[in-house]
């Protein structure tokens, strides 16, 4: 194996790890169609470089089973757009106009975006505008995607978005997942947005279940 299948296979690991936020060697090797052996040297020098961990779970009798996930420097090798610039300004601006004056901007913001997605989002069916949406937010460096959310007891769409583009924004000024949701609310006026899960109470995804209002 040459090194930069090598380094595709561990970026294929941490895509995976991303997106399921945990799994098994063996789940991963049947995943990625290689051997065991193979994800295990992978995940030795993935833990090795601090871009995942593991926990032990035991399981009835004899060995526990590993599973792995992102730890954070590993969710940091992906795509971040706004880093800590963009902390450090918000920062700034509530120490100069007050922390009310910059909720009210950041609510802007996102009002502004509702209005570009509205536009490109068009109207079709309820599956058309979240496909779109989710190659909007991919655009932005989200790793969104829709799927029915019928595992989910509901009816309607499951949005995941595994990758979020501001996370540390998000984590200084959690005013933005509400306005995320109530951007989500107003894109999509027909329907009903319920946030399920959410990164910064420690899931591995944001995820909304939308319905059409009946």
């Amino acid at each position: 194996m040459t090194i930069s299948e090598t380094r595709s296979t561990k970026q294929d690991i941490l895509d995976y790890l991303l997106k399921h936020g945990q799994a098994k060697a063996i789940q991963l090797a049947e995943s990625l169609q290689i051997s065991p052996q193979a994800v295990r040297r992978h995940l030795k020098d993935l833990e090795s470089e601090g871009l995942i961990a593991h926990r032990a779970q035991q399981e009835g009798m004899g060995r526990p089973n590993y599973f792995y996930g992102l730890s954070k420097a590993g969710r940091n090798k992906f795509p971040n757009r706004y880093s800590d610039f963009a902390v450090s300004f918000l920062d700034a601006m509530v120490e100069t106009a007050g922390q009310d004056q910059v909720e009210e901007i950041l609510r802007k913001q996102w009002q502004k975006k509702a209005e570009n997605y509205r536009d490109r989002l068009g109207q079709g069916s309820l599956l058309e505008r979240l496909t779109q949406l989710v190659n909007l937010r991919k655009e932005e460096g989200y790793m969104a995607e829709v799927a029915p959310a019928d595992p989910h007891g509901k009816e309607g769409f499951l949005l995941m978005e595994h990758h979020c583009a501001i996370a540390e924004v998000a984590e200084s000024f959690p005013v933005v997942c509400g306005n995320e949701l109530e951007m989500f609310e107003a894109i999509l006026p027909d329907c009903t947005v319920e946030r399920t899960q959410w990164i910064n109470e420690g899931e591995h995804q944001c995820g909304y279940i939308i319905q059409v209002n009946k």
